[in-house]
């Protein structure tokens, strides 16, 4: 199988796993841990929040529980939320990238560019991959930061803003489809930049 086409393959695998469970059991991926806030926003949130951060160690679907957040409280506040544990999970990838790659005095082949840093957030596996070769490469955090900003605010805004939408009128169909167009959208967008930068 061509290269692309096995990475084509992979990323399509990566963005079906969250789905499963919905489709066997009727239940989002994510339900189950959010409902313990009850009707608690505010509980609701950190615990949104803290399973977003989470997503750079653990296997946590970041386009279901971004789309959850929206749907229970609101766009902007749901912004907020995703947007903070976006922020914070990539801070974390950051630092694990720093302290503990970086101890090991070996250079990565190529630190990760600008417009890699930003298209990558909605990408599941690359965008955490992407976090923690910037800690290892010691790019300037404040740049981090600032490009992670930007890319984590368009990602959180069009999950939030789906679920906002479409959850809370039963549209589960439109609702699910853009959390899941948005990382292969950043994924397509990537591969055409990366594609034009070595030609």
């Amino acid at each position: 199988m061509p290269p692309r086409a096995r990475a084509a393959l992979v990323i399509a695998v990566a963005l079906l796993i969250p789905v499963i469970p919905f489709v066997v059991i009727g239940e989002l991926p994510g339900e189950q841990w959010l409902s313990a806030a009850g009707d608690d926003a505010l509980v609701f949130g950190l615990i949104g929040g803290g399973l977003l951060a989470a997503d750079v160690l653990l296997p946590v679907p970041s386009s279901i529980i971004g789309t959850l957040l929206g749907a229970r409280l609101g766009f902007v506040p749901g912004l907020f939320w995703a947007w903070s544990g976006l922020m914070l999970g990539a801070l974390v990838g950051y630092g694990v990238g720093r302290l503990l790659l970086g101890r090991l005095g070996e250079r990565l082949p190529q630190a990760p560019t600008l417009a890699l840093l930003l298209l990558s957030r909605p990408v599941p596996v690359l965008a955490e991959a992407v976090t923690v070769t910037a800690g290892a490469e010691r790019l300037s955090l404040p740049v981090f930061l600032a490009v992670c900003a930007a890319g984590n605010l368009v990602y959180a805004g069009a999950l939030t803003a789906s679920g906002a939408a479409f959850l809370p009128t039963g549209l589960a169909g439109p609702g699910l489809a853009i959390p899941l167009a948005v990382p292969a959208l950043g994924w397509l967008i990537w591969r055409r930049v990366e594609h034009q930068g070595s030609g």
